[in-house]
């Protein structure tokens, strides 16, 4: 039920935000607005204000923003609602505007889709909440040199305690930063290391035969972690021995504990087994016992069970602290832009043949990760709808008719042609825009309930 709820309020947020600046816009340069929808079909909520119709329709895929000349084009008729009640001002309609005019309002839904990412992602770094989920650190712990492929082994020069500043020239100040940067930037990779004055370089074969390579590196890298408890959960071994948060591991029996990942590793390797552990707390350092609770676990890719030991603690993670006003905006717009460049590379690499369609996520999976994300805390379901928000923006500006895109493409054509396409052939491509709309939601909605039979059943 809460994913239901959740993917409701997401959807109906974004949908308002782009109608939103369809509207504003369309008011600003004297357009008259007939009615706003947020769905389509006919009306649960109505009311009038104005001169505008305000609706929340039945049908949740998305909304519209009815616009005198306009409001009986297109297949829009009864999926719009039909004709709105309020009568049409001819010399206020849409295509009696100025050219600039009208493409500035069919560009606002976009732009507003984006500053909304922008505003949100700001307001998750004024608040020290847009990377908690993140680790503030590039600080590289161990490389996991077994059977990596050829384009990776210069990774094997890093040691423990390294801080990679840059790769191919851009700095990353997370751990996640780091991976993303790694997995998207273009051969040859040049990863800088403080400290070092020559940098490791890795070349990767062609897309897109690089992409396992990609992941076999950041697979590979682990994060350095100091041995440090943060969070000790009440009831567990490790409350039950004694242990506090603040509390430093120093040795497990004779081995060093150097690294969160040492003590990690020696841990879920002794499910039910005591381990003598010495700790330092303050100027003292002591030896308690511990013994990990017996756990299993599922290996996606075998589906065999492992079992693995759990003492219930939680490590220290470096955080990026919170920024000012006008750092987070500069944060905010900085994070947006590189989200957008995400989303335009995995669209690049879809168009070209790099990427599979069937990877395409639709309603099913939206509706599924703002469950999650809002399971885990408001900020990830804030980032999320951000993200979702710069993808919405990039859908809307693809060159279809009936998106927002496609209108675009009619305005650029009669700049062009110096006068505007004809109605006739303005609805027909609507309506095989409507169509290719139609056939993409349905294979996108095919792909994911065949992804959840082969969960279900595999």
């Amino acid at each position: 039920m809460l994913t239901i709820v959740v993917f409701i309020v997401v959807i109906g947020v974004l949908i308002f935000v782009h109608e939103l600046g369809h509207f504003m816009v369309a008011k600003a340069v004297g357009v008259q607005v007939l009615r706003f929808s947020l769905g389509f079909g006919r009306p649960i909520v109505q009311f009038v204000r104005g001169e505008t119709e305000y609706w929340i329709s039945w049908i949740p895929l998305g909304g519209y923003v009815k616009m005198a000349g306009l409001e009986d084009e297109g297949v829009a008729g009864e999926l719009e609602g039909g004709k709105s009640a309020t009568p049409v001002d001819p010399a206020r309609a849409f295509d009696k505007k100025p050219l600039v005019a009208r493409i500035a309002v069919i560009l606002a839904g976009v732009t507003m889709n984006f500053l909304f990412a922008v505003a949100v992602y700001a307001g998750l770094a004024f608040t020290g909440t847009l990377d908690s989920e993140q680790i503030a650190t590039t600080q590289v712990d161990t490389v996991r040199a077994t059977d990596l492929p050829a384009a990776v082994t210069p990774i094997t020069a890093l040691r423990r305690g390294d801080r990679i500043t840059r790769v191919n020239g851009d700095s990353v100040r997370t751990w996640t930063d780091l991976l993303e940067a790694l997995i998207a930037a273009s051969s040859p990779v040049r990863i800088d290391v403080e400290g070092r004055s020559e940098a490791i370089v890795l070349i990767f074969p062609p897309a897109p035969s690089d992409t396992a390579d990609r992941y076999a590196l950041v697979r590979a890298l682990t994060v350095y972690l100091p041995p440090v408890l943060a969070t000790v959960a009440p009831g567990q071994p490790a409350d039950q021995a004694g242990l506090l948060p603040g509390d430093r591991l120093v040795r497990v029996g004779k081995d060093t504990i150097a690294s969160w990942n040492d003590f990690a590793r020696i841990a879920r390797a002794s499910p039910d087994r005591p381990i003598q552990v010495s700790v330092a707390r303050g100027d003292s350092v002591f030896t308690v016992t511990v013994t990990p609770e017996r756990r299993t676990e599922q290996d996606p890719v075998s589906k065999e069970t492992r079992v693995y030991g759990m003492i219930g603690v939680g490590a220290v993670r470096p955080t990026v602290p919170g920024h000012g006003v006008f750092s987070a905006l500069g944060v905010g717009w900085r994070e947006s832009t590189q989200r957008l460049g995400q989303v335009l590379t995995s669209l690049k690499r879809l168009l070209v043949g790099q990427a599979s369609p069937r990877e395409l996520g639709g309603p099913i999976t939206i509706a599924q990760l703002s469950g999650q994300a809002a399971r885990i805390g408001i900020n990830v379901l804030l980032g999320f709808m951000a993200f979702l928000s710069i993808n919405l923006a990039v859908l809307n500006l693809l060159p279809i008719p009936v998106l927002d895109g496609g209108q675009l493409m009619f305005l650029v054509a009669e700049g062009i042609r110096r006068r505007p396409l004809s109605l006739q052939l303005r609805l027909r491509l609507t309506q095989f825009g409507f169509a290719v709309i139609g056939a993409l939601m349905l294979f996108v909605i095919g792909n994911e309930l065949l992804r959840w039979l082969q969960r279900a059943f595999g």
